[in-house]
């Protein structure tokens, strides 16, 4: 994989979008104190997925982003595009097919960070996995500070062994080695913690086995209940419907009986009627009676006043015959 092309927009004395060509024959970079060389490296550290602002001779990973100056005001996002020839040797399958492959990060003032390949969006992990065993990389042989050199040549035969694996091509099968430990290790304290759970998952069932034949007997002791009932409301059912019945029959009976009363009731009401009609009658008749009787009396109460008239009329005369003789 070799650079092709170099994008910078906001990172670190980079406030403009630079593009940075690195044809057929270009072999560096040159300039004067402060041009911003080192920051030509760091940008391709720093697409690559470096995460270390010290590495990138900062404090905090905000300080790549443009602070301004007295004539530019600071830019809110800094983002850089790496562009390698794609030689389909040493990248993973799914990138075989491309002639180049961009790699793109972005880092916003707020600590919001994106990273794609080839314009998609994508994690820094696959960013990583890229570059394994093509010796390009945050802390590969192909890039090399000044000084480090030194350093390589005074370290210890276990640093040197890292650069040569790295140039081997042996990195991209330790990390997957490594990785793969780790998801072992996973896996047993997976298996540890299935384990624990499968002995109170076991616990659990004896519980939910006694507990199921506590609910099976629960089932026949209901449906046996049902059944009882069931038969105790027939029972019920017979024996109502019998009294329906007989209160039914004596029901018509007090119906014919009332009918024979309500009859009689009548004939006895028709009687009654009749002897109030004759009761009516004979009543007038009385009144009549009693009206002449009444007028009866008033002719002997004259008749008696007349006789008693006559009588001292008579007792006068005789008086007078007697006193003229």
């Amino acid at each position: 994989m070799k650079i092709r092309r170099l994008e910078i927009s906001g990172f670190k004395s980079f406030a403009d979008r630079v593009v940075f060509s690195f044809d057929d024959g270009v072999t560096g970079v040159v300039g004067p104190n402060g041009c911003g060389k080192s920051n030509v490296v760091d940008a391709i550290r720093w697409a690559m997925g470096e995460q270390s602002a010290k590495h990138l001779r900062g404090r905090a990973m905000e300080d790549v982003i443009f602070s301004g100056s007295e004539s530019r005001p600071a830019t809110g996002m800094a983002e850089v595009s790496l562009t390698f020839q794609n030689d389909g040797r040493l990248v993973p399958p799914q990138y075989a097919g491309f002639s180049e492959i961009t790699v793109t990060r972005r880092l916003f003032r707020n600590g919001d960070s994106e990273y794609e390949i080839n314009k998609a969006g994508c994690r820094l992990m696959d960013i990583t996995e890229l570059f394994l065993g093509t010796g390009v990389g945050t802390r590969a042989y192909s890039i090399i500070e000044q000084g480090r050199i030194g350093l390589i040549v005074s370290a210890k035969p276990e640093d040197r062994r890292a650069i040569i694996e790295e140039a081997a091509g042996v990195t991209k099968y330790k990390a997957r080695r490594k990785q793969a430990e780790r998801k072992l290790e996973a896996t047993a304290q997976n298996l540890l913690r299935l384990g624990d759970v499968v002995g109170e998952v076991g616990k659990r069932l004896k519980d939910l086995e006694r507990s199921a034949k506590r609910a099976e007997k629960f089932r026949e002791l209901r449906s046996d209940l049902r059944e009882l009932e069931l038969l105790a409301s027939c029972r019920q059912y017979l024996a109502l419907r019998d009294t329906e019945e007989a209160q039914a029959r004596e029901l018509a009976e007090a119906g014919e009986a009332e009918q024979v009363a309500l009859a009689h009731a009548a004939r006895l009401e028709a009687s009654l009627s009749a002897e109030r009609l004759r009761l009516l009658e004979d009543e007038k008749k009385v009144q009549e009676l009693a009206d002449q009787s009444h007028r009866i009396d008033k002719q002997l109460h004259l008749f008696q006043q007349e006789i008693d008239f006559a009588r001292r009329e008579r007792e006068s005369i005789a008086a007078r015959q007697a006193a003229s003789a």
